[in-house]
């Protein structure tokens, strides 16, 4: 969340990783680089680059309780999303049809885009004014489904990525397997966030993104439940991943991944010591900015995230005044800070969001200095809005 002021080009700190353990992310990546086969390759070096992605294949699949041999590795979290949603599916030689797909309303944009849906084969089902998902909405939804044409998929994050809370997944699980439904969820903020059980029947299939957690960006993962039914392949080529995403696999990020999954599994550990700083910095909001919202309260939180609204403030002018302090923090998720326009996560929860609102994500690494530093920020953001309303 913070950076020193002035400050040189910054780290990725949306999503400030662990403390580095025993051959992190870095170390391992530099490893893969020296090994410069292909990991398709039946030589020795081949079979050493090989070891690797394996390596990193069991670690992702430990950090959320699944099999090693159900991870199909991919560019990213949107690359995964767009594998997945799409109405053309194979169970061994035979096809299987999604007739529609369901998204949540406050899902990540590369959910809402449907995918290889046609718009016209799309349902968004919403949230309440906490941001959890309306079950019974959900579940309307799916009894009105028409299954001669097709199996439903349905689609929800675990946690959002703007408000950090958290959804009740478990329950999402029951109602579409009542229909004979396949579920995706979307696990991006949640991974090394909340525990994660793909045994437990927790989905059909997860989506993961290895910079959230501190790894490398441009790797992701699509996690099955098992290998039974999987959508056609979005990228055909010689058959990597078992025939599920062709291309030769990005050997140096994958290994990074599998070291950041390693990380983020020993810090669940230490999860709750975030959510008490979070706590703080909610704290000093609200004693700054009596009058700010924080969104989400009323449910379940990521322990690393606050969004917050200050009255009278643009979230952009707010975040810059942030910036030019030391703190860096983003109006919206991180994906979306550069785009002028409201929340529609805010806007699903029914908000009136003409100002925007900040996301601070913290992590292990945050400390009571950078804490002190927000504080010093904010109450300068606070000094000067009174200043303006004195004058007016």
């Amino acid at each position: 969340m913070f950076h020193p002021n002035p400050p040189p080009p910054p780290p990725n700190v949306q999503n400030p990783p662990p403390a580095r353990g025993r051959a992190g992310p870095p170390a391992a990546m530099i490893a893969a680089l020296d090994t410069a086969a292909n990991p398709s390759s039946v030589h020795a070096e081949g079979r050493a680059a090989r070891r690797l992605i394996e390596n990193a294949r069991r670690d992702v699949a430990a950090l959320v309780n699944a099999s090693a041999q159900h991870v199909v590795f991919t560019s990213g979290a949107t690359e995964a999303a767009s594998t997945l949603l799409t109405p053309d599916w194979q169970m061994g030689r035979g096809t299987v049809r999604m007739s529609r797909l369901y998204v949540c309303e406050a899902d990540h944009t590369c959910l809402l885009n449907g995918g290889r849906f046609p718009a016209a084969q799309v349902t968004h089902f919403g949230i309440d004014a906490d941001g959890v998902v309306r079950l019974d909405a959900l579940a309307a939804a799916l009894a009105a489904h028409d299954k001669a044409d097709g199996l439903p998929l349905v689609a929800i994050h675990a946690a959002n990525n703007e408000t950090g809370v958290i959804q009740p997944v478990g329950r999402v699980a029951e109602i579409v397997k009542a229909v004979g439904g396949i579920l995706v969820v979307d696990a991006v903020q949640a991974a090394g966030r909340i525990p994660l059980d793909m045994s437990a029947g927790y989905a059909d299939y997860l989506i993961l993104s290895s910079h959230k957690i501190g790894g490398p960006k441009g790797v992701g993962a699509i996690i099955a439940a098992s290998d039974l039914m999987m959508p056609r392949p979005l990228i055909a080529g010689g058959g990597q991943e078992k025939g599920h995403r062709g291309g030769t696999e990005n050997l140096a990020a994958i290994a990074g991944f599998g070291a950041a999954a390693r990380e983020a599994l020993i810090g669940l550990k230490s999860i709750d010591a975030i959510g008490s700083r979070r706590d703080e910095i909610e704290a000093i909001v609200k004693t700054l900015v009596p009058d700010a919202e924080i969104f989400g309260t009323g449910a379940p939180r990521l322990a690393n995230t606050t969004f917050f609204a200050i009255a009278g403030i643009k979230a952009v002018t707010a975040q810059i005044a942030f910036d030019l302090a030391g703190v860096a923090l983003s109006a919206g998720s991180a994906c979306s800070s550069g785009k002028v326009g409201p929340s529609h996560v805010l806007k699903a929860m029914g908000y009136n969001d003409s100002l925007g609102a900040l996301r601070v994500s913290i992590g292990h690494a945050t400390s009571a200095e950078d804490i002190e530093l927000f504080r010093t920020a904010l109450a300068g953001i606070a000094s000067r809005r009174a200043g303006r309303e004195e004058a007016a």
